[in-house]
């Protein structure tokens, strides 16, 4: 009876490791995995051998739209609708432009060419006053970029409405 117990522990072993064993190999054909590959398929598919596979089911991925798919797909304006539109734009880009020039005029007269007038702190600290002035410098590029940005936008808008 122990030779029996000991064959049949010895034969379950075996067929455990068989079936491990089969469950382990594992095959690409193409794009795909599997661990069963018939005969036609064996001379496609290739044996993945070392490393662990983990292949995620899902969906494909949606195509994103297209340029001219977006643009067609949304609402028309009619032409007066946006003439109005373009027209708003320019009465705001333009008051946006002159509150940007003022700006530009009033950090000109405090930036006095690159020599502001000192304030008080500043006479006793004079690295208060270097600060001061490399900011105003900056103020002044960024308005004169802001400057430029509007003025290009204005460029972009037709040009029927410059005379409102």
């Amino acid at each position: 009876m122990t030779q029996i117990t000991w064959t049949g522990l010895l034969l379950l072993a075996l067929c455990a490791s068989a079936s491990a064993q089969a469950q382990d190999r594992i095959y690409r054909c193409g794009n795909a995995y599997t661990n069963t590959v018939t005969q036609e398929q064996a001379k496609k598919c290739k044996l993945v051998e070392g490393g662990n596979i983990t292949v995620v089911q899902g969906t494909r991925p949606a195509k994103a739209p297209t340029a001219a798919s977006a643009a067609s797909s949304g609402p028309r304006v009619n032409t007066a609708e946006q003439k109005s539109r373009d027209s708003d734009a320019r009465l705001i880009l333009q008051s946006e432009l002159e509150k940007a020039e003022e700006r530009q005029e009033e950090l000109l007269k405090e930036y006095n060419n690159g020599e502001p007038e000192k304030s008080v702190d500043e006479a006793r600290n004079p690295q208060r006053y270097l600060d001061r002035v490399a900011e105003l410098k900056a103020k002044l590029a960024r308005n004169e970029s802001d400057m430029a940005g509007i003025r290009r936008e204005l460029d972009r808008l037709p040009a029927g409405q410059a005379g409102r």
